[in-house]
């Protein structure tokens, strides 16, 4: 017979204790608080009960710290807790790490539960939102037609592009209707398919204000929508399941309706970059070009034989020929990007701003082309001047006005007549050819 094995109260108060934590971990309970107590040490410590049955708690200071709620008898509480066991008392215990008020609380974990779910099916994934349109004509609103959020949508609009049509699709945005509404106003405007985009908006407010906007249908009703959808609800802080849902979420209404209009201003400052662009390239392209010809001309200069002077000069005529193919293209692409953006300011009609621009762009283009076809011939008629140079340089030239080359047998160079013996042969280049000698005696004095 096996002998069973004997604990001491502190080893089975352990062993029970690891049970319990291994087995339940953390777990969500909602219950009523009584015999609450505070004392010096910060801690909290209370019992958590129901009709049936009751359980002893303690939040230490570092978890009641972050409480939205202060405990108070009778309050019902929804906690995050962890169950274990107070070995000294055998006690099994909840060490409480979140609370919040039990109605708050139950709302905010149907809205995780949901968050989850939608997410496990692929509702919030990146694939499937769709862009904003490039250029926006009409902009459908669905909100109140007298809340605050649609008056902060016409204001900005007004002032950023007042040629953007505005479609209000009125709906309740609070309460027990408002669900539906929501519904019928999305799916009027998908029928009635008017607009370029939608903004879906309302003003800040609590969980419960904005439970409409974490409404199941609705999300899928979102999710299949045709149309652009932005969601624009609360504040920036406030995060409801139509934010993930949509195509593009903006913190405020007002962020909603920058992001479906553009400002005059920017078209303009962004023209004036452009153009501050294109001269930088221009002075870069003749930067590139003056010092590239600087190069090659330089290593024209430290070396001699023609061959090597006319490879340098075929590819310096092929760099040329490359840079300018890469003006000319580059300056095609420029002056499409110039074309586009003039088309653009004609339909926001600044003229009076753009003309100017355009002359000062004419006259850049036309000093500029100037300059480089000025600096090219400046820089041929160099080339043109280093290879005569070389060409009056040359040894074979030097023998052609009358002087002479000797060199001995083993094709040292002769400077002295001491440099050969008598009766050693030699051989002599003349510009007409070359033939050979021999060093006669040395002729003694009579």
């Amino acid at each position: 017979m096996t002998q069973a094995a004997i604990f001491t109260v502190a080893q089975l108060n352990a062993e029970v204790r690891q049970v319990l934590e291994r087995g339940f971990g953390s777990i969500w309970l909602i219950g009523e608080i009584s015999n609450f107590a505070s004392p010096g040490s910060g801690h909290w410590y209370f019992t958590l009960k129901d009709q049936h049955a009751q359980i002893r708690a303690a939040m230490f200071r570092n978890a009641n710290q972050r409480a939205k709620v202060r405990p108070q008898h009778g309050m019902q509480v929804l906690v995050w807790a962890k169950l274990t066991v107070y070995e000294p008392r055998g006690d099994y215990q909840l060490i409480v790490e979140h609370m919040e008020d039990a109605g708050a609380g139950l709302l905010q974990q149907r809205y995780e539960q949901l968050k989850h779910k939608l997410q496990s099916e692929g509702l919030f994934a990146e694939e499937h939102k769709q862009p904003l349109p490039a250029e926006i004509r009409r902009v459908g609103v669905i909100t109140s037609p007298t809340g605050a959020a649609v008056r902060d949508i016409l204001a900005v609009l007004k002032r950023r592009d007042p040629r953007v049509e505005v479609i209000i699709y009125p709906s309740a945005v609070q309460g027990q209707a408002a669900v539906n509404d929501l519904l019928f106003a999305l799916q009027r405007a998908i029928a009635r398919n008017e607009v370029d985009v939608l903004i879906m908006a309302r003003g800040g407010g609590s969980l419960e204000d904005l439970w409409c906007f974490n409404d199941e249908q609705l999300a899928y009703a979102m999710h299949s929508c045709p149309l652009p959808l932005i969601s624009a609800v609360g504040h920036e802080v406030d995060f409801t399941i139509a934010d993930y849902v949509a195509d593009v979420r903006a913190p405020t209404p007002s962020a909603a309706a920058e992001l479906v209009s553009r400002d005059q201003r920017e078209t303009l400052q962004r023209l004036q970059q452009l153009d501050h662009r294109l001269q930088q390239y221009w002075r870069r392209q003749r930067n590139f070009i003056q010092q590239s010809l600087q190069h090659w001309q330089h290593r024209l200069e430290q070396q001699h034989p023609q061959r090597r002077l006319q490879q340098h000069s075929q590819r310096i005529d092929e760099l040329m020929g490359r840079a300018n193919g890469a003006i000319v293209r580059n300056h095609k692409q420029a002056q499409q990007r110039l074309a586009y953006q003039r088309q653009r300011l004609q339909v926001l009609h600044p003229q009076r701003q753009l003309k100017p621009r355009q002359q000062q762009l004419s006259e850049l283009q036309r000093r500029a082309g100037l300059a480089i076809q000025q600096t090219l011939k400046a820089w041929r008629q160099r080339q043109q001047n280093a290879a005569q140079n070389l060409h009056l340089v040359s040894p074979l030239q030097t023998i052609a006005r009358g002087y002479a080359v000797v060199r001995s047998e083993r094709g040292e160079l002769i400077r002295s007549p001491e440099q050969l013996a008598t009766d050693e042969r030699f051989s002599i280049r003349v510009a007409e050819g070359e033939f050979s000698a021999i060093k006669a005696p040395a002729k003694t004095a009579e």
